[in-house]
């Protein structure tokens, strides 16, 4: 499985996916579905995207296919984030964060390490530089996440 894309919501998406297109090495365009919204592609070009939304805005399924309405605006956290491998070091990573007035930090996992981004402080996004890609990738795995937490094998959810 490969993730192809995702949406998020923003209070400025247009400037939130042009961070977002820095990280990712690509770039950002606007996603005329959606009003006000953008895309940031990644460096690959590959479809490999992420899309901002308009902060409040509602996915629902419309009568022939996806539909967007206007909800309430909400400044809280959010339960969804994501994980990104940059080709961009770790000090530039925290400098992207920083340079927006975002929390911006290096965290250790257990498995691996990341720098934490809070898109406008309230959105997560772990980034990964090409060294905390290899771990990621080297110990993120059933079998690791099995003996990380004791789990016997096969035990399944």
């Amino acid at each position: 499985m490969t993730l192809a894309h995702l949406s998020i919501d923003a209070q400025d998406p247009h400037h939130v996916a042009k961070v977002l297109a820095q990280i990712m090495g690509g770039t950002a365009l606007p996603f005329p579905p959606c009003s006000g919204a953008f895309i940031a592609f990644d460096a690959a070009d590959d479809g490999t995207a992420i899309e901002v939304y308009p902060a409040g805005t509602q996915v629902r399924r419309g009568p022939d296919q996806i539909a967007f309405d206007q909800g309430p605006v909400s400044n809280s956290p959010v339960a969804t984030h994501v994980c990104l491998t940059s080709a961009l070091s770790e000090t530039q990573l925290l400098t992207i964060g920083s340079q927006n007035g975002w929390t911006a930090r290096t965290c250790n996992r257990g498995p691996f390490s990341c720098v934490e981004i809070w898109l406008e402080n309230r959105v997560l996004i772990e980034a990964l530089d090409p060294g905390m890609t290899e771990d990621y990738r080297r110990n993120m795995s059933a079998a690791q996440w099995r003996a990380m937490f004791g789990l016997p094998p096969g035990d399944e959810a």
